[in-house]
């Protein structure tokens, strides 16, 4: 089944403008940008035939190609990633069985989630639509609790059931508990991970669908497949003692190059 990874890197994001260029300093101090970091975690996946950055923005394409990366023109149009994956995909011309839409503010995505996703949706035939959840330690928990309390929008939690479909994904901490976790015990809370994977059909008809209210309330592109009443897999994985987040606010770029010092990053 051949894979293609797409990397939506939009300039104009409405809480980050210009985040995809935004530099992040590795272990040693060498400074590269958003979208070059998630261009390298993306290339990094084995099994993989082709990764693309969809962007509609000369900036990020001129700053893209400069580091070896194929670029894929897109609208302004686009609402969010989704939608440039869906037109990327069909720029390209189709022939791919999954498509990945890679995040281009999630550098440190391990190798293996996404592995372990593309497997996921290859087990489920059915599936069309799969995307991973990673459950909390009491430190990732109190992270994101301490986050809302500051009025910062943090990462998204999802909650799925026994059949791991999922039921609901939130900006918000869900679901509630009143248990305090030690830093290494774990809850249950499952930070979700924004990285997709669909197959084309899937794909292709998502831009078609109206943005229904709760993706506009939550502004999280996934809720559009639920309100569609199309089944969402999450697949859990496994940190393997590697730290993960998302670069959502300006708050989080000391976070991220914390995280990539603390791992040897460069």
């Amino acid at each position: 089944m051949a894979v293609l990874i797409v990397i939506p890197a939009r300039y104009a994001s409405t809480r980050y403008p210009g985040k995809p260029l935004v530099e992040l300093a590795g272990a040693s101090g060498r400074r590269k940008s958003l979208v070059q970091r998630s261009w390298e975690a993306a290339v990094s996946v084995p099994g993989i035939d082709r990764v693309v950055v969809a962007t509609d923005d000369a900036r990020i394409r001129t700053a893209a190609e400069g580091f070896g990366a194929e670029v894929v023109m897109t609208s302004e149009t686009c609402a969010n990633g989704t939608e440039r994956c869906s037109e990327a995909l069909e720029t390209l011309g189709g022939g791919y069985d999954i498509v990945v839409n890679l995040q281009g503010d999630a550098p440190l995505t391990p190798a293996w989630f996404v592995e372990e996703l593309v497997a996921g949706l290859r087990a489920h035939p059915t599936a069309e639509v799969a995307t991973p959840v990673l459950r909390c330690d009491g430190r990732a928990l109190n992270g994101f609790l301490e986050d809302r309390r500051a009025g910062r929008v943090g990462g998204t939690t999802a909650v799925f059931g026994s059949d791991h479909k999922a039921l609901y994904f939130s900006k918000e901490v869900i679901p509630y508990t009143s248990k305090t976790y030690d830093e290494t015990e774990l809850t249950p809370v499952f930070h979700h991970v924004g990285v997709y994977a669909y197959r084309p059909s899937a794909l292709g008809a998502y831009p078609k669908w109206p943005q229904g209210p709760l993706e506009t309330l939550e502004g999280l592109e996934q809720l559009r497949f639920l309100e569609q009443e199309r089944p969402v897999l999450c697949v859990e994985v496994e940190a393997r003692g590697r730290e993960f987040w998302e670069l959502n606010n300006p708050e989080d770029v000391s976070r991220i190059e914390r995280m990539l010092a603390t791992m040897g990053v460069d």
